[in-house]
């Protein structure tokens, strides 16, 4: 492992279509402690003719090291590696041929922090974004501008509403960011609900996917 790429050369797992006959692809980030096969069982659920699924590993089970609300520069240099692996795997993504109005990114804790930090800073109609229970990486207090147009990308954010790792202040921050980016948001606080993923983000999910399949 390079100390200073930690997840460059980390494995890639993959489920459903092939990449070379698929017409879409939904890329799963695992949370911190949790691994790539853990988070691609949900390509179980959202099986569909025709689309690819892809999980990336971190390194070590963790994509950075400290909390996402922690300043940005004490999650270096895995924050920007992390960043770089998916950019990495889009890209392979889009090689073959799949746009990336028809690339969906679900996450779930610390992946959904990062699927949601990588949406904003790459702005443009994706196929979707589902981060179940996250939201975007930063302290507490700093401005969540970025620029650029999500096209009214689908967007779902949803997590209980005492979380013990994930505010539901910097949920409902994050929402209001990606509004103005242009997304089109649905925010869900589930009241008691422990940290894990709502059936709801599933459903959201596979709704995007069978839009896919009607195109």
């Amino acid at each position: 492992m390079s100390l200073a790429d930690p997840h460059a050369e980390t494995p890639v797992l993959a489920a459903g279509a092939p990449l070379g006959t698929a017409g879409a692809a939904v890329i799963l980030v695992h949370g911190r402690g949790a691994s790539a096969e853990d988070i691609l069982g949900f390509s179980g659920p959202l099986a569909q003719p025709g689309v690819a699924f892809l999980a990336p590993q971190a390194a070590d089970h963790t994509w950075y090291p400290q909390r996402f609300l922690a300043p940005l520069a004490v999650n270096e240099p895995w924050l920007s590696s992390a960043l770089a692996k998916l950019a990495s795997l889009r890209a392979t993504v889009v090689a073959t041929g799949i746009p990336d109005e028809r690339i969906v990114w679900l996450g779930f804790s610390q992946g959904a922090c990062l699927a949601s930090e990588f949406v904003a800073r790459n702005p443009r109609r994706w196929g979707g974004l589902v981060a179940a229970v996250g939201g975007r990486i930063g302290p507490p207090g700093m401005e969540l501008s970025d620029a650029g147009d999500l096209a009214r990308t689908p967007v779902y954010l949803g997590c209980g509403d005492d979380d013990p790792h994930i505010p539901w202040s910097r949920v409902a921050e994050s929402a209001a960011a990606f509004e103005r980016q242009n997304a089109e948001v649905t925010l869900r606080r589930y009241p008691g609900f422990p940290h894990a993923v709502h059936p709801e983000a599933v459903s959201f999910a596979r709704r995007l996917l069978d839009g896919f399949a009607a195109s």
